[in-house]
This record gives structure tokens, sequence and C-alpha cells, in this order.
């Protein structure tokens, strides 16, 4: 049966559900290895939380050494022949595969040049077409979690069957619902006796009450600071809002700040204790607190402000000034919804996958991206890991349909 055959019958070697970068790369694996292949879409179009990512610059990949790559994520040891096959190099060469060159920033995080993903992910789709890859539009898949039976499919004209001899579910985390990204899976995967780790939130904002004193301030990023929890430290920026706090250096340190909700804020990495404190030493008597943290100590209004904050009473001896600069405590209550999370830690148990993604008690269903139990902040390691993961799965997937066919 060609392609079109399969088509017109709904008939075809691999479905992979859900076309975020996971499943695009799943089908795109299978289709190069000879299989008809299938995408699912539940939205009406494909990679939309993919499009969102990249509106303020597609942060693609991180120009890292491998192994300090790797020690980003939560879970090491599974992904580790995965990100060893795909990591950043390899990312790298997919984009310039597509015909998107990418730059690499001071911090080492690449992006493509023109730093939307649209122009991507239109190369990538009329790739996939040209190998026979079907997209499926608003196609909700239901079930079931097995490779024995037709997979039926929710349209707006009503169910569909599918038929298929292998399964590939890329159905993300269970953030940014309107997207497409709604936890909705876990129901029928829990159901069928898969175990799946509780899914939080994570790279998301976290939650303080702030006094009216810091009102003229939401939205202001505080930026140059090092944060530390427990013996975790991440450098950069956030950005104080109406609820509390979010940005990259607080995202670094979301699992600790889970479990720990206290950072310490160096305001001002720059100097050491001993530079400090011959600037206090040296400060002239008139000259007020105010004055002298943003003339000598370069704090500027949004750090003095946070700075009155978090440390009130503020201290006017030598020591407590300096604790209190370089060691400002930011007590947190809990992150934000995990609608607004930008990924979820949590999902498929590792326990529950073979090291070819597949599920130990349903053969021929593997599964890829962000709905597996890893967690890894933001710059560029979420969608190097969804890229990694969907590669894996469909190179499982085609090379067990193959040894299938041989049986």
């Amino acid at each position: 049966m060609d392609h079109a055959q399969a088509q017109s019958q709904n008939v075809f070697d691999l479905l992979v559900v859900g076309a975020g970068p996971a499943g695009l790369m799943a089908a795109e694996q299978a289709a190069r290895a000879g299989m008809r292949v299938a995408i699912a879409e539940a939205m009406p179009s494909p990679a939309r939380k993919f499009l969102m990512a990249g509106k303020s610059g597609l942060n693609l990949t991180k120009a890292e050494e491998p192994n300090s790559f790797l020690q980003h994520f939560d879970t090491i040891a599974p992904l580790k022949p995965i990100l060893a096959q795909f990591g950043p190099a390899e990312v790298i060469g997919f984009a310039q595969g597509l015909g998107q060159e990418v730059f690499t920033g001071s911090t080492g995080r690449v992006f493509p040049t023109r730093m939307k993903a649209s122009p991507l992910l239109r190369a990538w789709l009329a790739r996939l077409d040209a190998l026979g890859v079907v997209l499926l539009r608003r196609h909700r898949w239901i079930g079931p979690l097995t490779t024995d039976a037709p997979h039926l499919l929710a349209t707006p004209k009503g169910q569909v069957a599918v038929t298929a001899g292998a399964l590939i579910l890329a159905l993300g985390g269970a953030s940014w619902a309107r997207l497409g990204s709604d936890g909705a899976w876990q129901t029928p995967v829990a159901a069928a006796g898969v175990p799946i780790v509780p899914i939080q939130a994570s790279n998301v904002g976290l939650q303080r009450a702030w006094s009216d004193h810091m009102r003229p301030f939401f939205g202001q990023p505080v930026k140059n600071i090092e944060l530390t929890v427990a013996d975790q430290r991440s450098r950069g920026e956030f950005v104080i809002t109406q609820s509390g706090v979010e940005g990259g250096a607080i995202y670094a340190l979301g699992r600790m700040l889970r479990q720990t909700p206290l950072a310490r804020i160096d305001l001002a990495p720059q100097l050491s204790i001993h530079a400090l404190r011959d600037m206090i030493s040296n400060r002239k008597p008139k000259d007020s607190l105010s004055n002298f943290l943003r003339k000598s100590v370069k704090l500027d209004a949004t750090k003095r402000a946070l700075l009155f904050e978090l440390t009130r009473p503020m201290p006017r001896d030598t020591d407590g000034l300096i604790a209190s600069i370089k060691a400002a405590p930011l007590q947190v209550s809990g992150p934000r919804p995990i609608d607004e999370a930008i990924s979820t830690a949590g999902g498929l148990s590792w326990d529950a996958l073979t090291p070819e993604l597949m599920l130990r008690d349903f053969p021929g269903v593997f599964c890829a991206g962000e709905m597996l139990d890893w967690d890894a902040p933001t710059g560029g390691y979420l969608i190097t890991a969804c890229l990694a993961t969907g590669r894996w799965a469909g190179r499982a997937a085609a090379d067990y349909l193959s040894a299938k066919a041989l049986t």
C-alpha cells in the first residue's frame, strides 16, 4: 500500500500524537526510515507553544560542553545517551539544515538569526510534507493505549479511527492549556496503569506579597544579581511582578525553591565584601544611605527599593549593611498557577519506560518530550531535550516496526 492509499484508508505504520518539537522530530526520523507516518494534533495548527516561545526570541539551545549541559537537568542517567547523540551542536546543525542561520549570544544561548520560530517551523513542515508525513489537524487522541486496536481520534466531524503498527505519544506537559499542552493525557495513561510522577509548575513566577512601597517597581527588572538557594547559585536577572518575582535567575533555581522557599540576593556581585567594607568606612557622614547606595554601591532605584523592602528595619552597622546588600532575604510562598508555567516537572515515570522510550507494558507505544519525567531551566535546555527525545523515540519506533515486519 502506498502513502496515498494509506492516508485515504487511515492506515499508517506510525501514529505520532502531538505536533510540538518532540512529535515533529519523531515523525521526521520515522519517515526518513521509510515509514508511513501520520501526526495527530488536537489544535488547528501545529507547534503553538513552540511559536509562542519564539515570540521573544527562539532560544534553541545553549552552546555548552556536553557534560556541563547535562548537569542542568534533574534526571541525568536516562537522558545522558539521548543528549549525547543530539545535543547543542546537533540542534545547531538541525536549524542550519532547515536554512536557519543561528548566532550565539554572550551567555552562550543560541538563537536563529531571524529570532522567530515561524520561519524554522515553516521550513520544517515543508520538509515533513516532502517526506510524506500526514498532519491531521483538530484530531485529539482518545486512546486506547495499545497498537492492537485502531486509535480513536475526536474531530469536529466526529470520531475517526486510525490503524498504526506503532504509536508515539508526544503530548507535552500541563501548562499553557490554550496552546494545546493541557495535560489531559494523564487520564487515559493513568487509567491504563502507567505510573506518573505528579506534575508541578516549573520555570514559573514565584509568589510574594509586596508592600505598597514596591508598587511603582512592578514590571521592572533587577539586573546583575546573584541568587543563592541552599548551596546553589544563579547569576543573572529577574523581574518584580505584582504577585512576586519571575525570570531567568529565578527559573534556574526553581527546583531548589520548591523545596526551600528562601533565596538570598547579592545585589552587588561585582563588589567583594572587602571592597564594600572600605566603601562604608569612607562614607561621608552627611551622605544619606540611599545616596550612598546609589552613588558608591551603584544600586539603581529598583535595587534600592528591593533592598529596603527585604531588610526592614534597615541595619545601620557595617556588618549588618554588608549582609543586607550581599545576602538580602527573598522569601517566597510557592509558584504561580501551573497554567502560567513555561514548562512542567514530573510526568511519565522512567521506570515505566525501556531505554528506547517504549512503555514496558505496552509494546509498540513510545513516548517523548515534556510528558516524560524530567525538568530543566530555560536557556535552550527545554527545546533541546524535546528534540532529542523525539528523535530517539522516532528512531526506536522505526526499528521496532522494521523488526516486527521480519517476524
